[in-house]
């Protein structure tokens, strides 16, 4: 019998509103078994001091503009998470922690994903083996950085023995798809991000209310789309050069276009954008497969946008199904953290997180930085 770890993930995404922590226990390739998720959400200090500054770094010299800043919001990011570790270890002997951080900025060209939180001062703070940097070894080897699910997503497919092919579509702040049992990769699955999920939809909420999103998608279907100005940006995104990028950051996206909207049109206009590039990408994606029904399995946040799911919905092919991951007993909310969990105990145990068909790297690679305890 294979080994088992008791690994902590900590993820927090593009929302950049909270950590979500998973313990699982998993022998990092064939099996595993949730323990505990738990979301714990930043302070309003922090949750300003992000996106005050993802919107101000959109190229390397802004890193090295706004360094004092980043530095002094990786420190208080990191002692946020380590209070997480402290609060719900509650007992349980964790071997390691996978650390994602928070992305600031990534740009698979310039081989730059940077995500703040410092792995040494985590464990020093928590005397636990931290695993981060999970992307860099990615970027080293002509990979994008992104996206890193895959591999776990097709532990889950396996786990639940789901019928193949399947589609995981994860909404978060970017959009991603892993699809496992198609033509080739490693294992049988290939993954890619298709564009924008609530990025958009947060950051106009963001800039016209003092809401931090559309919760439900309420004030999108309360607004009217603007069909002129939809019709522009789709048509900009079609033509938009590096078609065959694999990864996206939310600085890839911005909301200008939706400028002199009302709050609510502006929500139904971009809700409605963001729908109808995951629903192209969906069908475009799956046009090879000859199944009847082709199921996608859908987790993160975006999930509970009810207007946004309707809105994809509609514009899918009706060969196309759409379930909910929580279908199956899993929390749409936490895969991501029980991802990097997953990752960490193989990053331990030096086996790869990335292949060619997932990230478009040289090889499979290992990733990710240890820090012994």
């Amino acid at each position: 019998m294979s080994e088992q770890y008791t690994s902590l993930g900590l993820m927090s995404g593009t929302s950049g509103d909270g950590v979500d922590a998973s313990i699982i226990q998993s022998d990092g390739e064939t099996k595993f078994e949730v323990i505990k998720d738990k979301y714990y959400e930043y302070d309003n200090s922090i949750y300003q001091e992000i996106h005050n500054l993802k919107e101000n770094i959109h190229s390397l010299k802004d890193l090295n503009n706004f360094a004092s800043e980043l530095r002094n919001l990786e420190r208080k990011i990191t002692l946020f998470h380590a209070k997480i570790v402290k609060e719900i270890e509650n007992n349980k002997q964790i071997n390691i922690v996978g650390f994602h951080g928070q992305t600031i900025y990534h740009n698979s060209k310039e081989k730059i994903s940077n995500q703040l939180g410092d792995g040494k001062l985590l464990a020093q703070l928590t005397k636990k083996n931290i695993i981060y940097n999970f992307r860099k070894n990615d970027l080293k080897n002509g990979g994008e950085g992104a996206p890193l699910t895959p591999i776990f997503h097709n532990l889950i497919a396996t786990q639940l023995k789901l019928d193949l092919p399947v589609c995981f579509l994860n909404i978060g702040g970017i959009s991603n798809v892993t699809i496992i049992g198609g033509q080739g990769g490693v294992n049988n699955f290939t993954s890619r991000d298709i564009g924008p999920g609530n990025c958009l939809i947060d950051a106009w909420v963001r800039k016209n209310s003092k809401k931090k999103f559309d919760k439900d998608g309420l004030l999108a279907s309360t607004g009217n789309k603007n069909e002129i100005i939809l019709e522009q940006a789709q048509e900009l995104f079609s033509n938009r050069p590096n078609q065959n990028k694999l990864s996206f950051d939310i600085n890839d996206f911005d909301v200008s276009f939706a400028r002199g909207l009302s709050l609510e049109d502006g929500a139904a206009t971009l809700t409605d954008f963001s729908a109808n590039i995951i629903a192209s990408a969906l069908i475009t994606l799956l046009s090879d497969f000859k199944n009847k029904n082709f199921k996608v399995v859908i987790c993160g946040g975006g999930r509970k946008n009810k207007f946004l799911l309707e809105r994809i919905t509609k514009n899918i092919t009706k060969n196309i199904i759409i379930q909910q991951i929580d279908d199956y007993g899993l929390d749409g909310d936490f895969v991501e953290s029980q991802a990097f969990a997953f990752l960490a105990i193989r990053s331990l145990l030096k086996f790869p997180i990335t292949f060619p068909e997932t990230t478009g790297c040289t090889k499979p690679c290992l990733g990710g930085d240890l820090i012994k305890n």
